[in-house]
């Protein structure tokens, strides 16, 4: 048993206090932790180095028990895997790793999968002595000769594109640095189409063309709204290549041949405020997803001359119990990415509407989604289906048959799924509405209310917290930890209206249904009241401060990951990454009715003396999503003036950003971390 002391160690860091008023509204705060966000001070860089070294001497008595955490999260991970292989061409490609190995590597095999390897991308010689190092987009040209790749190495989400000769294994001389990772090619063989982020903002504002033979490029477009991004992508068919602008709200997009990369990009139909659609094609028509008059989505078509809205013909029209998330175009068929009562749904048509079944599921609780498929001219669809009890599976499944044949099973060492039980519960929040839960626990846990909960929720930007297979969970699971998953409104999970109701004027809802779903969880016997502890991460973040704030009392410990909790300072400075585009999520302070609503929940703006449960709050210098200085400054406040012992501890991950660690094992060892500070607070607090 570990010896761990009753009260929380003292000698945390203490951050200087230097008054900063900050004023908006006639409204004044004083933010005496201002100075945090001084990223190149010396003085933030020592103190966020002693808080992490407190951090340290903390959890000292748990080291042990951290150490075992990852040697089982390790051995349930099979260190050689390699993932389904999908067909495209004459060739086959599929990602592997090899032992001991952080990252993967990127193969394929021309004409059948006994044919010899040939290695396209080891991000593992990519990595070496690189502190940090994330592979984004991945794009080969038509003819599969030439690898474009698109590669982090800070954490901030700058990716340096680099281009690959497949036959020569030769790296061409030409970099482009700093984009944003997004990647098409023309059919040419030789234009390639990316995405550049302004350098203060991080906001996706333009597109280039490349000429890889001429080394020339060229700006093609600026999206001058300073709330919208943008991004590339082609169709399944690759006949033409897009330009999506796209707000919380709004969508415009924009399109070009694929065979005729020089030509001007036509818009599909112009922005309209709170309309957003998607567009795809096939050989037939153009097909759209679309909120028009269809606050769920519906699917449509047009043809290749008529994109305006009028010509709109429906495919699958609206539906108030059916949401419609995403559409894969074969040549013959459809196969369409649905919710319904919550949970994920296949729909397969056939192009002329003679044909309509949805791909049944019997789980309670699961996740089902459309997978890699890059032939069109196909009959098989590639579907991948996990719960969290079920590791992720791979079918390919013939539409027109209907016949499906298992691919890949992920295999999961040391682990028996029957052991374990999931269970899905519909959750009566304050005002009335219906909150599903997802439960996982062990077969012989306890439900009698003495089990330890740890509940995890986001809720936000219209996310969905699916409830998938997760390795790392069963190390609390087999310790006699139940596990839930609370799909808050902010989410998609039960509809558009459970986005609307869960964002701007509405947002608290997010809090109140993930505290109403806590005590469900205790009344039902799921837990003891005592042992609760809850979990999110970036705007799961402010979820975590938010309920720490209002319900206290009711949560142990709470694990806070890169958590946004200064929502209103953020909100007001258009130069921090991401904000102008929120507005439509959290409102916009500049108006005072939506700084006086932020104001009443805002985690950091919030903190006053009471007293607070355990934390472990978690960030990244380099995190583009939320910066360091949020999590800083908040734990910095919560110390000040919490009025109990609890522990309060901070940990910043020097070299990453906000996704944490790169490599598969030292995230591994965060999560170690995060769970063994559960443990801890359990054992002995």
């Amino acid at each position: 048993m570990h010896k761990i002391p009753q009260t929380a160690p003292t000698d945390f860091p203490r951050a200087e206090q230097i008054n900063h008023n900050l004023e908006k509204h006639g409204d004044v705060r004083n933010d005496k932790y201002f100075w945090l966000r001084e990223r190149e001070n010396p003085k933030v860089i020592k103190y966020l180095n002693d808080e992490n070294a407190y951090t340290d001497r903390a959890l000292a008595p748990v080291r042990d028990l951290e150490k075992t955490l990852f040697e089982e999260m390790k051995r349930r991970t099979k260190e050689d895997d390699s993932s389904a292989p999908y067909k495209k061409g004459d060739y086959y490609y599929y990602t592997r790793f090899e032992k001991d190995q952080q990252y993967p590597i990127y193969a394929r095999k021309h004409g059948s999968l006994t044919a010899a390897e040939e290695i396209l991308l080891n991000v593992n010689i990519l990595a070496k002595d690189k502190s940090y190092c994330q592979v984004g987009a991945m794009a080969l040209s038509p003819n599969q000769e030439i690898l474009a790749y698109a590669v982090d190495f800070t954490g901030r989400r700058f990716y340096d594109i680099y281009f690959k000769n497949l036959k020569t294994e030769k790296l061409d001389a030409h970099v482009i640095e700093k984009t944003a990772g997004d990647l098409v090619w023309a059919a040419d063989n030789q234009t390639l189409f990316y995405v550049q982020q302004n350098a203060e903002t991080l906001r996706s504002d333009k597109v280039f063309r490349f000429d890889l033979k001429t080394n020339k490029k060229e700006q093609i477009y600026f999206e001058k709204d300073d709330t919208f991004n943008v991004g590339v992508y082609k169709s399944l068919t690759e006949k033409y290549i897009y330009i999506a602008s796209g707000s919380t709200l709004s969508t415009e997009i924009r399109y070009a041949p694929s065979d005729k990369p020089h030509d001007s990009f036509k818009v599909f139909l112009p922005r309209e405020k709170e309309h957003e659609y998607s567009v795809t094609d096939g050989d037939d028509a153009f097909y759209i997803v679309t909120n028009k008059n269809a606050k769920n989505y519906k699917l449509v078509k047009t043809d290749f001359q008529h994109t305006d809205s009028k010509h709109w013909k429906d495919v699958i029209p609206h539906s108030e119990k059916n949401y419609i998330s995403n559409v894969t175009v074969f040549k013959n068929y459809l196969a369409v990415s649905e919710r319904r009562d919550g949970l994920t749904q296949i729909r397969i048509l056939s192009k002329d509407l003679k044909i309509d079944y949805p791909i049944s599921f019997s789980d309670k609780s699961y996740v089902a989604d459309l997978g890699t498929n890059r032939e069109y001219n196909t009959e098989v669809l590639r579907y991948d289906y996990e719960s969290m009890r079920q590791p992720e599976t791979t079918y390919d499944y013939n539409m027109t048959t209907k016949n499906q044949v298992l691919v890949k099973s992920k295999e999961i060492p040391t682990y028996n799924p029957e052991l374990y039980v999931t269970d899905r519960i519909f959750v009566a929040a304050r005002d009335g509405a219906q909150v599903p839960v997802s439960v996982l626990m062990k077969k012989d846990t306890p439900k009698n209310g003495t089990a330890p909960l740890l509940i995890y929720g986001y809720g936000s930007y219209g996310l969905n917290m699916d409830p998938s297979f997760s390795p790392s969970i069963f190390s609390l699971i087999d310790r006699g930890y139940v596990f839930a998953i609370a799909h808050i409104r902010g989410g998609s999970e039960m509809g558009r209206d459970w986005f609307d109701n869960g964002r701007v004027l509405n947002k608290k809802n997010s809090f109140n249904d993930f505290i109403d779903s806590t005590e469900a969880l205790i009344k039902l016997g799921f837990a003891s009241p005592k042992r609760i502890f809850a979990m999110g991460g970036s705007a799961g973040g402010l979820l975590m401060g938010a309920i720490t704030n209002m319900r206290p009392d009711l949560y142990k410990g709470i694990v806070a990951q890169v958590a946004f909790v200064d929502v209103i300072t953020t909100m007001l400075d258009d130069t921090i990454p991401l904000t102008t585009g929120e507005y439509d999520q959290w409102g916009n302070p500049n108006e005072k009715k939506y700084y006086d609503y932020m104001k009443s929940y805002s985690p950091y703006d919030n903190v006053t003396p009471k007293a607070y449960p355990h934390m472990l709050i978690t960030t990244g210098l380099h995190d583009s999503q939320v910066q360091y200085w949020e999590p800083a400054k908040w734990a910095a406040k919560i110390r000040e003036l919490k009025t109990n012992h609890s522990l309060i501890l901070l940990k910043t991950n020097m070299e990453a950003g906000h996704g944490g660690a790169s490599g598969r094992f030292e995230r591994m060892k965060e999560i170690a971390t995060e769970h063994s500070f559960i443990l801890m607070i359990d054992e002995k607090y």
